[in-house]
């Protein structure tokens, strides 16, 4: 109990010490070593100095210093992150919406990236990774789809019977955000697959 209670109270001290500051260049550092990690959201800067202490009006100075810097964008933090989701950890549309949503992306933003990722201006050649064939430019999200069944292609695989298998592709989709059409069009692809591939 006693040491928790010192915890906290190291926590209140350490708020009160930051929110005596009056130095924004004080409070422009922290923020700049909260971005050393990775790119951030403005939401998310905000969050983290207003949640250590430091004053609101020098933590909006800070945001608005680094948004002239360029060293924030909510636009090139949202295009990366659809970038790097479609890249990396395959998702649908439903998903990428929900974590930009949580990083505080203004949903103006997130509508507008996610436009131009339909168009095909973010991620990867549509038209390379595709499951379904049958289409010229298919959906970002049935490339991702297709992504993300391959690479749990070999657990699919060990699933003898096909409606399991499709069923737990369709979950897999599911969990990962995807729209019920895309999740059943791709899961029932796999059948198809695996028809035409080497018995």
């Amino acid at each position: 109990m006693t040491a928790g209670t010192s915890r906290r109270e190291s926590f209140a001290e350490r708020r009160e010490r930051k929110a005596a500051i009056d130095d924004p260049a004080v409070v422009l550092e922290a923020a700049a070593r909260f971005l050393e990690a990775r790119s951030r959201s403005v939401a998310e800067v905000r969050r983290r100095l207003t949640g250590a202490g430091y004053r609101a009006d020098l933590v909006e100075g800070a945001i608005d210093r680094m948004t002239e810097l360029g060293m924030l964008d909510d636009d090139a933090f949202a295009r990366a992150w659809v970038e790097s989701r479609d890249r990396a950890r395959p998702r649908g549309e439903r998903a990428i919406r929900a974590e930009l949503g949580l990083k505080g992306v203004d949903r103006a933003v997130v509508d507008a990236v996610l436009a131009e990722r339909r168009a095909g201006g973010l991620g990867g050649d549509a038209r390379g990774d595709a499951a379904d064939t049958d289409e010229l430019a298919p959906s970002p999200d049935r490339v991702a789809a297709g992504r993300l069944i391959a690479r749990h292609a070999r657990a699919l695989a060990r699933v003898v019977d096909p409606r399991q298998r499709r069923q737990r592709a369709y979950a897999l989709l599911a969990r990962n955000g995807f729209d019920p059409e895309t999740c059943r069009e791709v899961a029932a692809g796999l059948d198809m697959d695996r028809e035409s591939g080497p018995s």
